[in-house]
């Protein structure tokens, strides 16, 4: 689901850490204030960072 200017961009793998490494930790965030719905929405880019950066990507 990346476009080529993505996968450019995410080839670094610091970038691609970076990515979900924020992602978890906003989702932590939004848990510990108690908001669901956004608890939610930060985990389910987490998971959508953790397969397309590590599990699916592709090395060039």
């Amino acid at each position: 689901m990346l476009t080529k200017s993505d996968r450019a961009f995410f080839r670094p793998k610091w970038r691609r850490v970076t990515a979900t490494v924020f992602c978890v930790a906003w989702s932590i965030l939004e848990w510990v204030s108690n908001e669901p719905f956004w608890a939610v929405v930060a985990a389910g880019f987490a998971f959508y960072c953790l397969w397309n950066f590590f599990y699916a990507y592709k090395e060039e």
